[in-house]
């Protein structure tokens, strides 16, 4: 009888696990990506003073680049340059630093990794509407704006005129508010709700489905102990119709979690944890993931693709 039950059992669990990652075709400014029959990595490159991991480290024109070409050869599809850190706490909008600012630390990276590297797919993380132009003009293919068109009353016109890929991010509040703000009733349900509204608004503004790719979010604004129920949810987002990108690299909640003796594991120490949760996210249904240790990921993602198969 107890067999029958573990069959029962185990045969219920594989009808239950029916979940398959959706393909798309991603249009960006001057070319179409496949999305879907593998995982596409997202290598970050924060040239910034005061980014949560990284802070300062790629500051320096020639060290960025020279990092920039390393994630490109040790495998990253894309890769992200940000000028601005959103790192809880860190004021934005009238209070974060100005375009300018953020245009003359990005700029020179990007014209010299387009320099060296004519093909690399580069995406622009910015909120600002001047800076996104800037770095499409420049070369880039995708403006990724962690407010979703939000901040900047200008950037849903200007992406739609841009006519670039663009990446759409679930914030809960402003980063200067996430430390008090109260935790979500359903985060899984209030994630789909407000992107499905986000990416409704970026369609009424002129912005083609196609060219639209939905992130999470995780840990911008969600509380510690819910970008787990997230990451075990994502597949119910599937139905939004939009790829998807996830980003867990480094994060705080991945750092409270592998806690010490009271001590949360620093960012440096974050890459396993990293890893574990990258993994859940592709299998299901990460399109693309962000993040900072390129090779490892990339090995990684090839396994979590060869089990999707099946």
């Amino acid at each position: 009888m107890t067999h029958g039950i573990a069959g029962d059992y185990t045969i219920a669990a594989m009808e239950s696990r029916s979940f398959k990652r959706h393909s798309f075709l991603w249009r960006l400014r001057t070319r179409t990506l496949e999305l879907g029959p593998r995982t596409l990595v997202m290598g970050i490159l924060n040239v910034t003073p005061d980014s949560f991991s990284d802070g300062g480290k790629f500051l320096a024109r020639d060290h960025a680049v020279a990092h920039a070409l390393k994630m490109l050869d040790d495998g990253a599809d894309l890769l992200d340059v940000g000028g601005e850190s959103t790192r809880p706490g860190t004021p934005v909008i009238e209070s974060g630093i100005p375009a300018e600012e953020e245009l003359r630390r990005i700029m020179p990276v990007i014209e010299d990794v387009l320099r060296e590297r004519p093909h690399a797919v580069l995406s622009v993380d910015t909120y600002k509407a001047e800076v996104a132009r800037a770095a499409v003009n420049a070369g880039c293919e995708i403006v990724n704006d962690v407010s979703a068109l939000r901040w900047d009353p200008q950037m849903a016109a200007t992406v739609a005129e841009l006519a670039s890929g663009v990446i759409l991010m679930h914030t809960r509040g402003l980063p200067q508010e996430w430390r008090n703000l109260p935790p979500s009733a359903d985060i899984v349900a209030e994630v789909k709700t407000e992107l499905r509204d986000y990416a409704q608004a970026a369609l009424a503004s002129g912005i083609a489905k196609d060219r639209i790719m939905l992130d999470v979010g995780i840990g911008f604004g969600k509380k510690f102990e819910q970008n787990y129920p997230l990451l075990a949810g994502l597949d119910q987002l599937q139905d939004l119709g939009f790829p998807l990108l996830v980003g867990t690299s480094r994060k705080s909640f991945i750092g409270r979690t592998l806690a010490r003796d009271g001590k949360d594991a620093p960012p440096d120490q974050r890459l396993h944890g990293s890893l574990a949760a990258m993994t859940a996210s592709v299998l299901n249904g990460a399109h693309v993931v962000r993040v900072h240790d390129v090779k490892a990921a990339v090995e990684a993602a090839k396994i979590a693709d060869e089990v999707l198969r099946f």
